[in-house]
């Protein structure tokens, strides 16, 4: 059949028309021909859903948006291309059939094709600026937005090749070209949507760029000495990507475990990169680290004294991110953070790094008098780096639940491992395996240093331990040997 032989025949009520102009949309994107049969192409119809689709693509784009986002005429142009472009086609195809009445069909169609889709898109978005979805469909959305728009656009074609009896080949060749245009069209506007978040260069008030040396050196004058003759613990956390709230929480709230129930209130500190805090707290460089754990060794007993590194952030392979705009900053890597550390002198360490890929750091930082916990294997993700999230995954199933219920990093890393590992599976994620590996002397001395730890909260009279350290052999370069936790089940 041709264009040509095409009646569309008027239903006398709007509400008629209106839904069978659903239901045409629907056999379409089926890739029906069906959908002649029950398209209603009047002016009025066509307006309407315009107006709908316009509305639609207002709404997902403001729901979309960032905080802070403004109505963008260019995003509206760019979105306006394409109903005019099919406007176009069907004057054309109505003029080449001699059938007027073709002229609104391909229109109707697409418009209240977009319009459906442009609500279940704003559905979605909806579930995920209120963090509804699975963490993994986030990198997801982007490609089935893709997809939608392609649908109904290609929908199009097919049906109306079908109509026109176009060969099979011809009709492949069409909607090729067509999803290749349409792609690369999205792709060029995707920075230009109706409501766009305007870039503003990042910029530090006068007042933080002199209150940050001031910071910095409070934090590091108020670490006091150790007691000789105990084994005194000391804390420092490092929170480094500013964009998120999640990693300053996370530190915050370990430093406060260890300060209130660990008793670590004179001997801590944290330096913090989020865009709220530069009047507030030192920023996290690698210079602020290096003079944070320079400090540090100075006021420990090499020998008697244990550290507790907290690191909290984005990671990739052997990478922590440190970023605080408008601060050009360099990334923490494995190998510089281990120098850093032998050279202020710390013997004793348990280092926490909560972030993606963070197993990657274990070799580089893996020495005899050395505890390394990872909330991943080093090719693995984490999860909970949510806007809304007090803290990660990892953190709140280690620190907020596990630590305060076990008097044992081993115990608190095997149930946390385990709490995690049921979440995610739950979630559908792919599992993060979290690591835990005991230099050789670690693991002999782990257990008296856990016990001066978790004494803390006890009488006076209960806590005169003796350093457990001083018998032990001092670290050399061949005696590396380690132990991995093994797995709770």
């Amino acid at each position: 059949m041709s264009l040509a032989s095409l009646k569309t025949i008027s239903l006398q009520r709007f509400s008629l028309n209106f839904a069978a102009n659903i239901f045409a949309a629907l056999w379409m994107l089926a890739g029906s021909t069906r959908a002649f049969g029950w398209v209603k192409p009047t002016f009025l119809q066509f307006l309407v859903f315009a107006t709908l689709a316009l509305s639609s693509n207002v709404l997902f784009s403001w729901l979309a948006a960032e905080n802070g986002s403004v109505f963008n005429e260019q995003g509206l142009i760019s979105y306006l291309i394409w109903p005019t472009i099919i406007i176009l086609a069907g004057i054309i195809l109505a003029r080449r059939s001699g059938n007027p009445g073709v002229v609104f069909v391909p229109a109707v169609l697409w418009l209240t094709a977009d319009t459906m889709l442009a609500l279940l898109q704003s559905f979605v978005q909806f579930l995920g600026t209120r963090g509804w979805l699975p963490d993994w469909s986030y990198s997801l959305l982007p490609v089935l937005f893709l997809i939608l728009f392609l649908w109904q656009t290609v929908a199009l074609l097919w049906i109306f090749s079908r109509r026109l009896r176009t060969p099979w080949w011809e009709r492949i060749l069409v909607l090729i070209g067509a999803a290749a245009l349409l792609t690369v069209w999205q792709n060029n506007v995707a920075d230009q949507p109706i409501f766009k978040l305007m870039p503003v260069q990042p910029v530090v008030e006068e007042a933080a760029l002199y209150r940050q040396p001031v910071l910095l050196q409070e934090a590091l004058t108020a670490v006091d000495a150790s007691t000789p003759g105990k084994t005194d613990w000391y804390f420092m956390g490092v929170a480094g990507f500013a964009g998120q709230d999640v990693f300053r929480s996370e530190i915050n709230q370990v430093r406060q475990l260890f300060d209130v129930r660990f008793g670590t209130s004179d001997h801590s500190l944290s330096l913090i990169n989020n865009k709220y805090s530069w009047l507030d707290e030192p920023i996290a460089t690698k210079t602020s680290i290096k003079q944070a754990l320079m400090r540090l060794g100075q006021q420990m007993d090499a020998d008697e004294d244990v550290l507790f590194l907290a690191l909290s952030s984005h990671g990739d392979r052997d990478v922590l991110l440190l970023e605080n705009e408008p601060v050009d900053m360099e990334n923490l890597d494995p190998i510089w953070l281990r120098k850093a550390l032998d050279e202020a002198g710390i013997r004793w360490r348990v280092i926490v790094v909560s972030s993606c890929y963070s197993g990657s750091f274990i070799e580089a930082l893996a020495s005899p008098t050395t505890a390394i916990i990872t909330a991943s294997a080093p090719d693995k993700m984490s999860f909970g780096c949510t806007n809304t999230a007090e803290m990660t995954y990892f953190g709140e199933a280690f620190f907020a639940e596990s630590l305060r219920n076990n008097t044992s990093f081993s115990a608190a890393f095997k149930a946390a491992k385990k709490r995690i590992h049921e979440r995610e599976s739950l979630m559908g994620f792919e599992p993060s395996e979290p690591q835990m590996v005991v230099g050789k002397l670690m693991q002999t001395a782990l257990p008296a240093f856990e016990q001066a730890l978790f004494i803390q909260g006890r009488a006076p009279s209960e806590q005169n331990l003796q350093p457990i350290a001083q018998s032990l052999p001092l670290e050399s370069t061949s005696d590396t040997m380690a132990i991995t936790i093994a797995d709770p089940e």
